[in-house]
């Protein structure tokens, strides 16, 4: 397991994510924009070409190749790992020939093909937790017990992933706050965080900016930076040992500070 707690700081190529859609849709400005995470500290950038927003319209993989890979182009020679979010086989195929180190994906491999796309290659993959799909998952979430339920399917895909010839040292799984959840579902995950890193695979937890702190806090998207660190140290605490985030530099700050608390160290210079 890791030994401290590792930073992915996102980079969307999309004209329609929740807080930053548009911003860096150009590929110069996305290439500008990852580099200046990794100045920040991030440890790992995630690149996502197709907005999982709730309510969001898909795209096609030709649309979403077109947005991907002039920023990975870009990003060639980066010291810092690529992490590339979909949901389609053959963007996989195609990011991790051109250097992804890893494929996040929102419907953890269920789509076909999905398995032996990642299988096939030598990335690390990020299992996630949906209910539904984008376009509606945020309806009417309902659960008997979330907890167990996002364990359970959890468990399932690690399993199909092994199954297909992923070693386990390859998997990340997230609960994925916010996708087919309330509010009272998501602060449930996060208390129960433990029950998940008990699978004894890296979690990854997204918190950045999203709209649960803004039902708790009153505030805007752009305006959840606090929000989003507090979620981001309660994630850690609870057992995350990967934090998607907006606001790398600041997150950065925040862990050091944690860290110093347990007697870890601060992060030092990169």
């Amino acid at each position: 397991m890791l030994d401290r707690p590792l930073v992915a700081g996102v980079v969307n190529v999309t004209p329609d994510s929740f807080s930053d859609g548009g911003q860096t849709l150009e590929p110069a400005a996305a290439i500008a924009h990852a580099r200046a995470l990794m100045d920040e500290g991030a440890d790992l950038i995630d690149i996502g070409a197709e907005s999982s927003r709730p309510g969001a319209d898909g795209v096609s993989a030709e649309q979403e190749l077109s947005r991907l890979m002039p920023v990975l182009d870009g990003l060639s020679s980066s010291p810092v790992p690529i992490s590339i979010d979909t949901t389609k086989p053959e963007v996989m195929r195609a990011v991790i020939g051109a250097g992804a180190a890893m494929i996040n994906d929102i419907g953890a491999l269920r789509s076909p093909g999905a398995l032996e796309a990642v299988a096939a290659s030598g990335a690390a993959v990020c299992l996630m937790h949906m209910q539904g799909e984008p376009r509606t998952m945020q309806q009417s979430p309902s659960y008997d017990d979330v907890v167990a339920e996002v364990r359970a399917f959890l468990a399932e895909r690690v399993a199909a992933a092994e199954a297909q010839g992923i070693a386990r040292e390859r998997i990340v799984i997230d609960p994925g706050f916010g996708f087919g959840k309330t509010v009272a579902h998501n602060f449930e995950l996060l208390r129960n965080l433990h029950r998940l890193a008990e699978m004894g695979l890296p979690v990854m937890a997204g918190w950045s900016r999203k709209s649960t702190l803004g039902a708790i806090t009153g505030r805007g998207a752009g305006e959840r930076l606090a929000g989003s660190i507090a979620a981001a140290l309660l994630a850690v605490q609870h057992g995350a040992t990967i934090v998607r985030v907006h606001d790398v530099a600041a997150t950065r700050d925040a862990l050091a500070v944690l860290a110093a608390m347990d007697g870890l160290g601060g992060r030092g210079k990169r």
